[in-house]
């Protein structure tokens, strides 16, 4: 809620500095972001490296979550790329199951959702298209630019195609952060927004306002198991849209 009693959605998502860091007036401080972001990898970590050494016939919970997430990113790696996608694999997956996290664990009250802020998500962004320009060029050479050259365009209207593949190229990596970051900003300011109608409601209308409050109360568990669901379809599209970025690195000319 904000200063004033009124509804603040936008609270949610301010930083707050938990350890002041200012070296030659820099601005370095460990905060709440820094923080989820550092449990989210200790949280992947934890999964992926402990249910991966069981190697039970009958798995656990822990070894079949690992297994799972690896087949599915695998199976996607290799749907789009094919088998020579593979020696992406570790980079997909370690993005997926990043991304994954921190949705899911933004859906924790009072938690931070890290990929509700475009600075993280520009940043995932521009670290697959940086990778597919450098393993491009290192591994295609000169080929790599046929990407931007389609085949059987006449002459006179080549440089207008090239010029459309181009822009297309450098929109990448906006069109990438800004849909994993508006779907994960809109949909919590959602919930926030309807869950301070129901507190609204049964704190400020008396009676009325108890018979009125389960109407938001039962559209903000909806839109909860919405968001849930939103979590995990965002970290795929994100995962399959890096690798189909990553397959115009490794076949340039197709």
């Amino acid at each position: 809620m904000a200063a004033g009693g009124g509804i603040d959605p936008i609270h949610q998502f301010e930083i707050h500095p938990i350890v002041g860091l200012r070296p030659f007036g820099l601005d370095l401080s460990f905060t709440n972001s820094s923080l989820l972001m550092v449990l989210i990898v200790g949280v992947v970590s934890l999964v992926m490296i402990y249910g991966s050494s069981q190697r039970a016939t009958v798995p656990g919970r822990l070894q079949s979550l690992a297994e799972i997430a690896y087949e599915f990113v695998a199976s996607t790696v290799t749907g789009v790329m094919g088998k020579d996608g593979m020696r992406f694999f570790p980079f997909v997956f370690s993005l997926f199951m990043f991304v994954l996290t921190a949705n899911l664990l933004g859906m924790v009250p009072s938690s931070f959702t890290v990929t509700s802020h475009i600075i993280v998500t520009a940043a995932f962004a521009f670290l697959v298209i940086g990778v597919v320009l450098v393993y491009g060029i290192v591994k295609h050479g000169s080929h790599f630019f046929g990407l931007f050259v389609p085949s059987g365009v006449p002459g006179w209207l080549l440089p207008f195609m090239v010029l459309i593949e181009a822009v297309s190229f450098v929109s990448r990596p906006i069109s990438l952060s800004l849909r994993l970051f508006g779907n994960m900003l809109a949909g919590h300011i959602a919930l926030k927004v309807f869950g301070g109608f129901v507190v609204a409601l049964t704190t400020g209308a008396g009676v009325l306002g108890y018979v009125i409050a389960p109407l938001p109360l039962l559209l903000a568990i909806a839109l909860t198991a919405l968001e849930f669901l939103v979590a995990f379809l965002q970290a795929y599209v994100f995962a399959i849209l890096t690798c189909v970025y990553l397959n115009d690195a490794l076949h340039p000319g197709h």
